[in-house]
């Protein structure tokens, strides 16, 4: 069978692609969206898993996606302005929603549990941590950043091109940062695996949590990898 897909190619480039791929690397544990721009075959390398047979899947689920003809968004050719919209209706809105919901479930899972499971005080200070960082981060991204993309492509002034570049370098360490946490989490929780005698609130935390790092990882994605070099570009 023909491979669309080579261990040399970049991960971020794969997403672009076949937006599907990001299940398949998610369950792989491979940063598709801080870490996307990395080959491929470096990644598996250092997570020790095989090329052949990841990229077999890989080509496998893009062969199936085409036969069945499934069709995704090509946010490459998209616009900036239909990109940002998608942005904040899918992600800047669940983010709004979601943090403020489960808040109380990961003091309330802390406060009960976190006696006998010490690592719970982990999870409560970096869930926090995000949700402070994420709330103000998408706020600016909406009033100051996304109008100065928009801005940008109308008018590309030197000016406006040195306080693009000055904001998307904020907006990537700010998107690492996230990034860094979120993976934190996975680790501190055992890839957010309670234990066996976890009551319903317990589950329901870990379970939510592993959605919003799958969420912010397609977010992070979308922004770093095609909004922003196609507006410095």
């Amino acid at each position: 069978m023909e491979q669309t897909f080579t261990g040399e190619a970049l991960i971020s480039d794969i997403v672009k692609k076949f937006p599907k791929a990001s299940d398949l690397f998610k369950s792989y544990r491979i940063d598709f969206c801080c870490g996307g721009n990395r080959p491929l075959i470096e990644a598996l390398e250092e997570r020790k898993l095989s090329l052949n047979e990841v990229l077999s899947e890989l080509n496998n689920l893009y062969k199936k996606s085409k036969d069945l003809n499934e069709k995704s968004i090509d946010w490459e050719k998209s616009s900036s302005s239909k990109l940002i919209d998608y942005i904040i209706d899918k992600h800047h809105s669940y983010l709004n929603e979601e943090l403020p919901l489960l808040s109380p479930y990961v003091t309330k899972v802390y406060r009960v549990h976190g006696e006998r499971h010490s690592h719970l005080g982990r999870v409560h200070k970096l869930f926090y941590d995000i949700k402070s960082e994420l709330i103000q981060h998408t706020v600016k991204e909406e009033t100051e950043d996304f109008p100065l993309i928009l801005a940008y492509e109308e008018n590309p002034t030197a000016e406006n091109k040195e306080k693009l570049q000055h904001i998307i370098s904020e907006l990537e360490t700010e998107h690492s940062s996230a990034g860094n946490k979120l993976k934190e989490l996975r680790e501190v929780t055992n890839d957010f695996t309670p234990p066996e005698e976890a009551c319903g609130t317990y589950r329901l935390v870990y379970q939510r949590l592993e959605a919003l790092e799958s969420d912010l990882f397609e977010h992070i994605h979308l922004e770093n990898n095609i909004l922003f070099p196609r507006a410095i570009s």
